[in-house]
């Protein structure tokens, strides 16, 4: 076997260069991080829906009144040091329905929902939806759709429209409320 023989100076600068790149990625990861921080967050909504109570056929879709919504965009935007200018882009992340009147009614009268939403009759885009309700339950995690949702955002008010197809008849007016999470990423000022 011959001995192998290692130049102390050459592996001395292979450390350092190693130490060095490594201190780099970890300072990237990090500043990477604080700086998503600084550019995103979440803006919470909460709206009631009312459905009146009817006795339509199975398969047919639910006359639900439009709920109109007026943002508090603005204020969020300016805890956060930005401006609607400076956003880049607005995603809905989780939207959750519960029913909160009568108490002992549950979801078993929907077969599908979408909700969507517009500012104005000509930009109405699907916001969430789910195809196959659960029998049972008083609350849903509706399916966002990826829309992009910038536009709607930072509007001062949207609508909110549902298109609801039941499985059963609805024999009493039911109150629901939608709490929404939007994620918000922006420059700041």
């Amino acid at each position: 076997m011959l001995p192998i023989s290692v130049n102390p100076t050459k592996a001395n600068y292979m450390n350092k260069v190693l130490f060095l790149l490594a201190a780099v990625a970890m300072l990237t990861a990090v500043a990477c991080k604080k700086l998503d921080k600084i550019l995103t967050f979440t803006i919470e909504d909460s709206q009631n829906i009312r459905v009146a109570g009817s006795n339509l056929p199975f398969g047919s879709v639910i006359p639900v009144a439009p709920v109109s919504v007026t943002t508090k965009s603005e204020d969020r935007f300016r805890n956060e040091d930005t401006r609607a200018d400076l956003v880049k882009d607005v995603s809905l992340t989780k939207l959750t329905l519960t029913i909160t009147d009568p108490n002992t009614a549950n979801f078993d009268f929907l077969e599908s929902i979408t909700i969507y939403i517009s500012t104005d009759q000509n930009d109405r885009v699907p916001l969430a939806s789910l195809s196959s309700i659960p029998r049972g339950v008083r609350t849903l995690d509706l399916q966002p759709s990826g829309a992009k949702l910038d536009k709607y955002i930072k509007a001062a008010s949207y609508t909110l429209t549902t298109e609801a197809r039941v499985r059963a008849a609805v024999t009493q007016d039911i109150t629901m409320r939608a709490d929404s999470k939007f994620k918000v990423t922006a420059d700041p000022l």
